[in-house]
């Protein structure tokens, strides 16, 4: 009788730990991403499998335009703004649509840094709700098929995978949170982006939160916000080399330049750049304008940003 009992509460027990183990590969299973290369898909596979016993915070961090979102013909921060401005500000009379109507005129032809600064002015008076809707209208009239599919794709896998994943965006950061949150899953304090103190009246100042996510100031933010170094990190840009270079795992560079030599990429061009490092995948999705949209970047005269128009049907459709 006691050995009858053995042997049930055995097999039980060996039920039990085979319905774990398949629950657990369930629960870890890849998704082949399409339009991407065999090799790409196995690392990105084998680099995620190697994550599972790890019991620490796993985090994937993620530029935004031109990373996870297209950026062709015109960045999404500035479309919305000079769209509001032309709709709210252009012809008006009053000192407030007379000052920041100038600050569009003046951003068309500044450098990132004092772009950046000129837009946290421009949106200065709002509230955060009212910044979040001139970023999230613009996303739903224009930008709506422009998330990467492979980039959803891989989003799924890693989560998948239990990573924790965030958007670090040299944007304002108001202008991109509602639509990476209801359109790709992030949290919303996982969306970091250049960042402004609030007034006790509720409204936008016009000062930056620092760090401010440029160039090394992105890495700044992995330190500050995520508050530690990231297994997996992507962009598309010199601006991302300091965020992904703080990645202590893999790291995918997307649509990298090959016609520009950069210093701070020891005079080498972004691709080349990165095909020196073993532990960064290079892919490309295509990035091209899509239907028709009437762009007020176009009538403003801002410059377009370069298609990358792969041919790979698998890659071509939104």
């Amino acid at each position: 009788m006691i050995n009858s009992v053995k042997r049930i509460a055995s097999a039980l027990c060996m039920l039990l730990f085979v319905g774990v183990l398949a629950t657990m590969a369930q629960t870890y299973k890849y998704q082949k991403i399409q339009g991407w290369s065999d090799a790409t898909n196995a690392k990105l596979e084998n680099f995620m499998i190697s994550t599972i016993p790890m019991n620490i915070r796993k985090v994937a961090v993620f530029d935004c335009d031109g990373t996870l979102l297209g950026q062709v013909p015109y960045y999404l921060a500035e479309e919305s703004l000079y769209d509001y401005a032309e709709k709210n500000y252009k012809g008006k009379t009053d000192k407030v649509s007379q000052e920041k109507y100038a600050l569009v005129k003046k951003m068309i032809n500044e450098d990132a840094i004092s772009r950046e600064r000129d837009r946290v002015k421009f949106l200065s008076g709002l509230t955060p709700e009212e910044a979040q809707r001139i970023g999230d209208d613009c996303f739903h009239e224009k930008y709506q098929n422009k998330f990467y599919p492979q980039m959803k794709a891989l989003l799924a896998n890693l989560r998948n995978f239990g990573f924790e994943t965030w958007v670090i965006s040299a944007s304002p950061e108001l202008l991109y949170q509602r639509f990476c949150v209801q359109e790709l899953g992030f949290q919303e304090d996982h969306v970091i982006g250049v960042k402004s103190p609030v007034s006790s009246d509720g409204k936008i100042t016009d000062q930056i939160t620092f760090p401010s996510p440029q160039d090394n100031g992105k890495a700044e933010c992995v330190y500050t916000f995520v508050k530690t170094r990231p297994l997996f990190a992507a962009g598309n840009s010199r601006g991302d080399m300091e965020m992904m270079n703080t990645s202590v795992g893999l790291k995918l560079m997307l649509n990298p330049d090959d016609t520009k030599p950069n210093k701070d990429m020891k005079n080498m061009t972004a691709k080349k750049y990165w095909e020196q490092d073993p532990n960064c995948i290079i892919e490309y999705t295509r990035d091209v304008p899509e239907g028709k949209v009437d762009w007020t970047c176009k009538k403003l005269g801002v410059k377009v940003n370069a298609t990358t128009n792969v041919s790979d049907p698998a890659v071509v459709t939104y």
